[in-house]
């Protein structure tokens, strides 16, 4: 690869594993400093480190709760005071719940997906615009179940479709600045939270219903993250990626 993000900082949530990972590491190929921001996984988050250090880039750990706004904020400041700026803030840290019925969504469950999934959002991106400069972008993480809803996790489908406005809204917020704001929206992705999330007879078919027949890998979703932060998208502010197995949404 080029390095066309030589020199810059990036900021990735859920950067521990998953599309986390490898946009994190894709970020290191084209020449990005990166710091991983994770909840509980220190042994995956280690990992990725050595696989960005192994590009000869510096990276940075840090562990905690993205739906605690003072965690947020001392992640930015922590960054910008070790590498010195913020380029990139890639809001991608989710969880989801599989409930077969609204009313087995708890007020607990429904208000920590909202914490993570979309108020985090809003924390970190409100810390990293203090200081992002001209050219800088945010690259926001939605999903397909925010154009095709999911019966099956409802209040998860609903926090993407949350995001999809975010990315909008924010794009025209900040486009005088001259920071961009998209979005990538991916379908069927092999991950960790995949096993976690959903049944084995459900595992064993996730994906197959896609017109390309397979569930997609982390690594092919992770180009467009870098696509969206460097300067080859320099004309795009509130899109949204769409890597998908080949599956036509509206949007």
């Amino acid at each position: 690869m080029s390095p066309s993000l030589q020199n810059t900082v990036a900021i990735v949530t859920g950067g521990s594993r998953g599309i986390g990972r490898a946009v994190a590491i894709g970020f290191a190929k084209e020449g990005a400093d990166v710091a991983i921001v994770y909840l509980e996984e220190t042994e995956d988050a280690r990992a990725t480190r050595r696989y960005i250090e192994a590009e000869g880039r510096n990276c940075l750990l840090f562990r905690g709760d993205v739906g605690r706004p003072d965690f947020c904020r001392k992640s930015v400041e922590r960054t910008v005071k070790e590498f010195g700026r913020l380029d990139i803030l890639v809001n991608n840290a989710a969880e989801q719940h599989l409930r077969y019925r609204l009313e087995d969504i708890t007020d607990d469950q429904l208000h920590r997906t909202f914490r993570t999934n979309i108020f985090a959002y809003f924390y970190l991106s409100r810390e990293a615009l203090r200081y992002m400069k001209k050219g800088s972008a945010i690259i926001n993480t939605t999903s397909i179940t925010a154009y095709l809803g999911h019966e099956e996790l409802i209040d998860y489908a609903s926090t993407k479709g949350a995001i999809v406005a975010f990315t909008r809204s924010l794009s025209m917020a900040v486009a005088k600045r001259g920071i961009r704001v998209n979005g990538v929206a991916p379908g069927p992705i092999w991950t960790p939270l995949i096993p976690a999330s959903f049944p084995p007879q459900k595992v064993k078919k996730f994906g197959t219903n896609t017109p390309m027949g397979r569930a997609g890998q982390p690594d092919e979703v992770a180009p467009c993250y870098v696509f969206l932060s460097c300067d080859d998208s320099s004309y795009m502010s509130g899109q949204v990626l769409h890597p998908n197995g080949g599956r036509i949404v509206n949007g």
